[in-house]
């Protein structure tokens, strides 16, 4: 894995724990709200922040696997 790819993984692994800990924090709160994303505004909970895991965890396993 070049170094490019490293560094992505890096961030997107410090991604994750973040996403871990706001989806967490929001479940304990019971927290809801809406933000804006681009054009859309768009309900904030603990599933938002999975779901981000999700794409996360996929992008790294993508980069870690030889092509």
């Amino acid at each position: 894995m070049d170094e490019s790819k490293r560094r992505a993984v890096r961030f997107l692994e410090k991604e994750i724990k973040t996403y871990v800990a706001l989806s967490l924090f929001l479940s304990k709160r019971g927290i809801k709200g809406h933000v804006r994303v681009g054009e859309k505004r768009v309900m904030i909970s603990p599933t938002f922040y999975k779901d981000r895991m999700k794409e996360a965890k996929k992008l790294v396993y993508e980069l870690k696997n030889p092509n």
